[in-house]
């Protein structure tokens, strides 16, 4: 057992397993377990039936991004940045929300198109929709509130992409950008970006590397949003049985306007990725608080994640950042108002 402990391989191995969702999921129910061992069962039969339910979603949604990996459809997101600044603005903020980047990819994406002269309110446009839905996002948020507030969501993605993209470009007239970017060197990063010049193999498994790349894509996929969404559906089970529902709906409930700006507020530090935050959401909204808020806090949680703010941050000047979480933070609230008033 010492000579284990001493080994750096199994160090760093073990490390990384307690730094994993899963080691998470066993602390929270070995907690629980502990202080309250009458209510563990629940807990694990309610965070077992919801990710069973979003189970078929998460399938589809897994098939779906490998097919696009696979097929090289990245491409296909760069020709949005090609034409008259109001198309490109139009064409960014849809292709934001089809595009199927990790988080890695779109960092020197972004870089190049920037480099290549691509306008910063066409590259805002993607910026600000992208992080807010995608394929497997769309279907994992339909699955736990349903197809009206994933829908809902979609369309917020994409108008807050055209708001952002819009208002940037009457800034940039003006004279505020003049300079946005930082002075930028290319980084080693996942390898699997997109090649500009390439087109689309929609038959992809007529090349055995692409194949392989759907094989690898579908399982490196499929693990990452499961555990996530087990993590998701555990923490959802502790919040629908420890906290209050009557503090949930005097904090965010309501049909007010002030629960929606409270729920932006909220949800802009307290980030949960994509994937964790429509359980939690849908265990929020069962014990009283509004859909407005809910679409206010999903929104300003997916503007502030650090893949996003991160790419933002490392391409642009603050001010351009400080647009960035402005333009997140306005876009969120309205978001809210505008669902809740539907």
């Amino acid at each position: 057992m010492a000579e284990l402990t001493q080994n750096p391989k199994v160090s760093v191995r073990v490390l990384d397993l307690v730094k994993t969702p899963w080691a998470l999921i066993a602390a929270i129910l070995a907690v629980v377990a502990v202080l309250d061992p009458g209510n563990w069962g629940e807990i694990v039969t309610f965070a077992g039936k919801a990710l069973i339910h979003t189970g078929q979603y998460i399938l589809f949604a897994v098939l779906l991004l490998s097919y696009l990996k696979a097929t090289g459809a990245e491409v296909m997101v760069a020709r949005a940045f090609e034409g008259r600044e109001t198309r490109m603005i139009l064409l960014a903020a849809l292709f934001g929300g089809l595009a199927p980047f990790c988080s890695c990819e779109v960092i020197p994406f972004i870089a190049g198109l920037l480099a290549l002269g691509a306008p910063l309110s066409a590259v805002m446009a993607f910026w600000l929709s992208s992080p807010l839905i995608d394929p497997p996002t769309l279907l994992i948020t339909a699955g736990a509130l349903g197809w009206p507030f994933a829908i809902g969501k979609a369309v917020a993605a994409v108008a807050l992409g055209l708001f952002g993209g819009f208002v940037v470009r009457g800034l940039t007239r003006s004279g505020a950008f003049a300079e946005p970017l930082r002075e930028y060197k290319p980084a080693s990063c996942c390898g699997c970006g997109p090649k500009q010049d390439d087109k689309p193999v929609w038959r992809f498994w007529k090349e055995p590397e692409r194949r392989q790349r759907f094989r690898s894509e579908f399982v490196h996929n499929g693990l990452f949003l499961l555990k996530w969404l087990a993590l998701a559906y555990v923490l959802e089970a502790l919040l629908v049985s420890y906290v209050p529902a009557d503090l949930i709906a005097r904090v965010v409930g309501g049909e007010g306007i002030v629960p929606i700006v409270i729920a932006a507020l909220v949800g802009m530090p307290a980030y949960l990725n994509s994937y964790v935050a429509p359980p939690l959401l849908a265990g929020l909204t069962e014990q009283g608080m509004s859909a407005g808020a809910a679409m206010s806090f999903m929104v300003a949680g997916a503007v502030s994640s650090i893949p996003a703010m991160a790419a933002v941050w490392s391409l642009v000047k603050p001010k351009v950042f400080a647009t960035y979480l402005g333009l997140g933070i306005t876009g969120a609230i309205m978001s809210g108002i505008l669902f809740q008033m539907i």
